[in-house]
């Protein structure tokens, strides 16, 4: 082989490398026996410049004690996050972050504050126990919630829209794809 050939094979070798390490996956959290939620979830944050994310997800757990697994469309895992009452931890294939709670955990992940103990009634269709909530018109399907609303699109079996209009406005939809308790 040709010494330009021998580099273009090394560059290749190294190029794959730096791939395949780029696309590293975590090993998921222990599941929780309990609530498993899975679909795609997309949230978008309308700051200067606008932020967005789209990901398969898996939420087990509940609010007090969970996990939080997103993954790209290729199936890698993009981070995961678990919590219990004592600490937040979110992971990336490139680092690992303790949060005192999961709403600071939340923030971090998404870009914005987004209540995610809220969001294991919300992508039932259902008001978080935890904070009063108001029924929206006859006409609309959905509710208030936390500044929050968040509406069940009708004929759409399995979507959830929630959108926050206080600065800098969110948008958070998801398809429910699988659910068991």
């Amino acid at each position: 082989m040709s010494a330009v050939g021998r580099r273009a094979a090394l560059w290749f070798l190294a190029a794959a490398s730096s791939l395949l390490s780029a696309c590293a996956s975590l090993t998921p959290p222990p599941r929780d026996t309990g609530t498993l939620l899975s679909g795609r979830l997309s949230v978008r944050v309308d700051s200067d410049p606008p932020r967005a994310l789209s990901a398969a997800f898996e939420l087990s757990g509940n609010a007090r004690s969970g996990a939080l697994v997103l993954t790209s469309p290729l199936g890698s895992t993009l981070a995961q996050a678990h919590w219990t009452p004592d600490e937040a931890v979110l992971e990336t294939p490139s680092a690992r972050t303790s949060y005192p709670d999961v709403d600071a955990l939340a923030e971090h992940a998404l870009g914005e504050r987004v209540p995610l103990a809220a969001l294991f009634d919300w992508l039932r269709g259902r008001p978080w126990a935890g904070a009063a909530s108001r029924a929206l018109r006859d006409d609309e399907r959905g509710f208030t919630q936390l500044g929050w609303r968040v509406t069940l699109p009708q004929g759409a079996h399995g979507w959830v829209e929630a959108h926050r209009n206080a600065a800098p406005a969110v948008t958070l939809r998801a398809r429910i794809d699988g659910a068991t308790s």
